[in-house]
């Protein structure tokens, strides 16, 4: 298989909850900054609503190109990375990602507040999970563009379920570990080949 494009554009989108402020999130962020200037780096606060989140997604990326562009996705992230990805045709990564979030939270119908801002506080409405819904995405039409993280420790979400939703994509799955992926810098030299980047190599000496 030919190697993908060179990276230009990354969105990261955080899970339920949680915000840019998230670990994989900040550690990603730092990596793009570090190593791989050239690269646009987007991590929105999605708002609670799913729909909101989708337009807010959407016209964010509008113009980025598809060849070069990639999403990655935690968790509900991962919901929303999968309906962009087939929307756009472009490169994922999955981490933990959400299945059905409708069913999942739906037990969450009422004041949250925010992981990592826990002063902040928002109202997950009952119509939202009519929305998470809408953006359910089909089978993948290319599964070589979808890596897929699956932690078998995942104490939130069913590493089984994860796995069978998507079963035709490139599928890393971890024995142990958990939903927030503690041990994610150890999965980030197959997340970087998948999205085209390579670590800079050394310069040789005198």
């Amino acid at each position: 298989m030919p190697s993908p494009p060179g990276l230009t554009h990354l969105l990261y989108l955080h899970g339920f909850r949680s915000s840019p402020q998230s670990m994989k999130a900040r550690k990603m962020a730092a990596l793009v900054d570090q190593r791989f200037p050239q690269v646009t780096w987007w991590c929105p606060q999605l708002p609670p609503s799913p729909k909101e989140a989708a337009e807010l997604i959407e016209a964010g990326t509008r113009a980025w190109p598809t060849d070069s562009m990639a999403v990655m996705g935690s968790s509900l992230g991962g919901y929303y990375a999968t309906w962009l990805a087939q929307r756009r045709g472009c490169r994922a990564v999955l981490l933990n990602p959400a299945v059905n979030p409708a069913r999942d939270l739906a037990a969450y119908i009422g004041e949250q507040t925010a992981w990592h801002a826990p002063e902040e506080r928002f109202f997950f409405q009952a119509h939202f999970v009519d929305e998470l819904e809408a953006l359910q995405a089909g089978p993948w039409p290319r599964p070589q563009d979808c890596l897929a993280v699956i932690a078998m420790g995942d104490e939130v979400l069913d590493w089984r379920e994860m796995q069978a939703r998507h079963a035709q994509a490139q599928l890393r799955i971890v024995p142990g570990s958990d939903h927030a992926l503690s041990d994610f810098e150890a999965h980030l030299p197959a997340i970087l080949a998948h999205l085209g980047l390579s670590w800079p190599q050394p310069q040789a000496g005198p």
